[in-house]
C-alpha cells in the first residue's frame, strides 16, 4: 500500500490485526482541520484532537484502547446506568456505532465529490430504537470495532485530494479532513464518560 505521497508508509498492525500507517506525510491529512471547515456542534470533538497527532493513526489506536478496555467486561455490566435517565452502558456503545457509521458516510459522499447537502439526524432518537434490550454487550462492542475497522479502510485509503474537500451536512459545513477529527473526537468524549461514570 502507498501512502498518499507515493511512498511506502511504515505500518503499524493492531492488537486486533488491523493495519495502519504509522504517519502520512501528506498536508491534506496532518493539517488540523481550520475552524470553518466544520459547524458549531462538532467543535469540542475536533478540539479533543492534539495538533500533533496523526488522525488515522489515533482512529486505530482507539479501537485497541476501546477493546482493552470493554471487550472483557461481563455481560451484566451492559446494563448499567450511573443515573436514573442515563444509558446504559450498552446503548453508548450502540451510539458510538450508530453515529460513526453515518459520519463516515458523510466523509464518503463528500470524499466523491457529491455536493448534495446531507440531513441532520437525531442520534438521541435512534437510541430508544436500537434493540439493545435484545442484544448483549459483548455483540454490541464486537459490532463498534467492525464499524471501526471499516472506517479505518475508509479513510486510509482515501486520495490526497478528497481530504479537503467539503460539503454541507446538517445545514452546517462539513470537511472530509474534519469528520475524520470527529469520529475519534466522539469516541474519545465517550470512552473518557464511560471511563468516569460506568467503569469506576
Amino acid at each position: 500500500m502507498l501512502s498518499v505521497t507515493g511512498v511506502p508508509p511504515q505500518v503499524h498492525t493492531t492488537s486486533r490485526g488491523s493495519m495502519v500507517p504509522l504517519r502520512f506525510t501528506s498536508m491534506a491529512t496532518s493539517n488540523f482541520p481550520a475552524a470553518d471547515e466544520y459547524g458549531p456542534a462538532f467543535a469540542g470533538y475536533v478540539a479533543r484532537i492534539a495538533n500533533h497527532e496523526d488522525i488515522v493513526t489515533a482512529m486505530a489506536a482507539q479501537l485497541d484502547q476501546f477493546l482493552a478496555r470493554l471487550a472483557a467486561l461481563p455481560n451484566p455490566r451492559g446494563e448499567y446506568r450511573y443515573a436514573p435517565g442515563k444509558w446504559r452502558l450498552k446503548e453508548v456503545v450502540g451510539h458510538l456505532s450508530d453515529t460513526e457509521r453515518v459520519f463516515a458516510y458523510r466523509a464518503l459522499r463528500v470524499a466523491r465529490g457529491d455536493t448534495i447537502p446531507l440531513r441532520a439526524f437525531d442520534d438521541q432518537a435512534w437510541v430508544a430504537q436500537m434493540g439493545a434490550d435484545a442484544r448483549t454487550l459483548a455483540d454490541m462492542v464486537a459490532e463498534w470495532a467492525d464499524v471501526r475497522r471499516a472506517s479505518l479502510h475508509l479513510f486510509q485509503h482515501l486520495p490526497a485530494a478528497a481530504w479537503t474537500r467539503r460539503g454541507t451536512a446538517s445545514e452546517q459545513p462539513i470537511s472530509v479532513r474534519s469528520l475524520a477529527y470527529v469520529v475519534v473526537g466522539h469516541a474519545r468524549h465517550h470512552l473518557e464518560v464511560v471511563e468516569a461514570r460506568y467503569l469506576t
